[in-house]
């Protein structure tokens, strides 16, 4: 220990703040206070008390209470949350506003229980000690500035964050997380309250707005938006193709995975929460698909943070155990009702899958060649259903892709070729080459406590019979697209998945997977909640659906099939429109 720093308040009353806590608190034994004289930084007059760390000699069971007790932790609106351990360099320059405060050299924070001290600078005091521990931290919030698009304002705020928060502070590795903040041009300094969004996945981005329209142009009426790109993805330490191959072996690879599911997402939000929202107060959360899963988690282990929870086919199962099965049974089921009306829509496109099927599997090795080096052979041609069958317009867009699935011919005589256009086309469809944490972690999601043994491929095997794409295309029947589903041979056929296959089965092996939803306090839920429910989601099963919302208690649901389960991307503002009615009474209860 044995760092020293200064704190430089804002006014002589803040000073004798300081001086009186250190009285009244239970730190007394570890806080030396040092009074000091009036500086000057940055043309900011301003009375400073130091306050110094004395060695600690509570216990370890002492630290870690005081350590939970304290939740508020970091930089925000013009002020410090009252730190855990102040180490900066000699100068912290500050950025001011009337809501947050951008850090430019490394802080960390102090336990002093809960109480908040406005601190407009705080720097270290001149010492070998100090130096060598300013070195190893960084901030834990640091705001951007505003920029704009059409009517939204936007900036950013990167939080670093335990990769373990299991584990003590100086013991994990740290991550960095960005949330964007999002609202309506104007209303930058008025006091609105937070939403929360939770983007689909697992392992993708928050939407980047590049204009005031949908559903975020409809919460920026009354809201803040918090776009938080999970940890992984985007601007929070994204796991790509290219930077996973870091990892020395692939249970290197797996270890580090296995923090990037629901709970630590949920970690995450709260660490963010208690730095960003006014008094650490509550805020909405809107999760759509797998965000819905998330934001169920956070039901179950964090509902103090909730002010409101909006879920858009996003309700999961929650048994003990691993529930893939149960899901990839349901959806096998539902996938072959996708299959029929897409082919009832267009009933050309059944003999034109079947002939890409027999050239893929007469062609050398099974398949062709795709342009980033990968293989398309009739297994991967039914990955297609994943996008194409179970959002608006992706029929539209799956038929208008087989249109140009072949070369003219050109010169008589030419052999027939699958087009670079759609093999292109298929590699961009799935988003494989840019989210490749999809795959990796895709069956873990329904996993606590029990290993998913690669579900969807055994699953598959019970309903080889109708999915056999080289045995349907011989007999004249439709082939059959899959739906949400990743299968082990993908890290053998798609290139950017190929470094991760063993990875992939240590993932599908794992047993100890930890809780993601706890059924008791679900049972006892106090926090508002409402949800679409799409009756024909073909990624959330609406019977597994209907199973989980009754463990919800005062949960509302909206059951529609006006819409797909991209719902809230499609209806502009109106499934958020809906869905806060049912809970600010505009909707009655029957």
């Amino acid at each position: 220990m044995g760092v020293p720093a200064v704190y430089t308040a804002g006014s002589g009353i803040m000073s004798r703040l300081i001086y009186f806590l250190t009285l009244k608190t239970k730190w007394v034994p570890h806080l030396k206070l040092h009074p000091r004289a009036a500086v000057e930084l940055q043309g900011l007059s301003a009375v400073s008390t130091a306050l110094q760390w004395a060695p600690d000699t509570r216990s370890e069971k002492a630290s870690h209470t005081c350590q939970q007790r304290d939740s508020n932790i970091g930089i925000r609106g013009s002020r410090y949350l009252l730190p855990k351990m102040i180490a900066t360099q000699s100068v912290l320059p500050l950025f001011r506003s009337s809501r947050t405060v951008s850090v430019l050299s490394a802080t960390r924070v102090i336990c002093l229980n809960s109480y908040r001290i406005s601190v407009r600078t705080v720097t270290a005091m001149v010492g070998s000690d100090a130096s060598a521990a300013a070195s190893c931290f960084t901030p834990d919030h640091v705001a951007g500035n505003w920029f704009s698009v059409p009517n939204l304002r936007l900036r950013d705020h990167r939080f670093t964050v335990p990769l373990d928060y299991s584990r003590e502070p100086r013991a994990s590795l740290n991550i960095t997380v960005v949330a964007r903040e999002v609202v309506a041009v104007g209303k930058e300094e008025q006091p609105l309250p937070y939403l929360l969004y939770l983007q689909g996945g697992p392992g993708f981005e928050c939407p980047r707005p590049t204009e005031a329209s949908g559903w975020i142009q409809k919460a920026c009426e009354e809201f803040r938006v918090i776009l938080m790109d999970q940890r992984g993805t985007g601007l929070s330490t994204p796991l790509t193709a290219s930077s996973m191959l870091q990892f020395k072996s692939a249970k290197d690879l797996a270890d580090y995975l296995m923090h990037f599911r629901a709970d630590n997402i949920v970690n995450d939000a709260e660490f963010i929460r208690v730095r960003l929202v006014p008094d650490a107060g509550p805020w909405t959360v809107l999760g759509q698909s797998y965000g819905g899963f998330c934001a169920v988690s956070y039901l179950s282990f964090a509902p103090q943070g909730l002010k409101q929870v909006l879920l858009t086919g996003g309700i999961p199962p929650v048994g003990h155990g691993c529930t893939a099965d149960s899901v990839y049974h349901a959806g096998f089921e539902q996938v072959s009702c996708q299959n029929e009306k897409y082919y009832k829509r267009f009933p050309q496109d059944i003999e034109v899958v079947r002939e890409i099927v027999q050239y893929l599997a007469g062609s050398e090795g099974g398949g062709v060649p795709l342009p980033s080096g990968g293989i398309l052979t009739p297994r991967g041609l039914q990955l297609l259903g994943l996008s194409g069958l179970g959002s608006s317009a992706g029929f539209e867009r799956l038929h208008y892709m087989f249109e140009r699935a072949w070369d003219p011919i050109l010169v008589p005589g030419a052999p027939r070729r699958i087009s670079h256009y759609f093999l292109n086309a298929f590699e961009n469809w799935s988003s494989f080459h840019t989210n490749p944490l999809y795959a990796l972690m895709h069956e873990s999601i329904y996993c606590q406590g029990a290993s998913s043994q690669w579900s969807a491929q055994k699953i598959r095997a019970e309903n080889e019979s109708k999915f056999d794409a080289i045995r349907a295309a011989k007999e004249g029947r439709p082939v059959l697209f899959t739906g949400e589903m990743i299968f082990p041979w993908m890290f053998d056929e798609i290139h950017a998945l190929k470094p991760f296959k063993d990875a992939a089965n240590l993932l599908a092996e794992k047993k100890d997977w930890p809780p993601l939803y706890d059924v008791s306090a679900l049972n006892n839920n106090k926090v508002p909640a409402a949800a679409a429910v799409y009756y024909e989601d073909m990624y959330v099963n609406f019977k597994l659906v209907m199973e989980t919302a009754s463990q919800i208690s005062g949960i509302r649901l909206w059951i529609t099939n006006e819409y797909m389960h991209s719902g809230l991307r499609d209806g502009g503002g109106e499934v958020l429109d809906h869905l806060l009615g049912m809970l600010n009474g505009k909707k009655p209860l029957f």
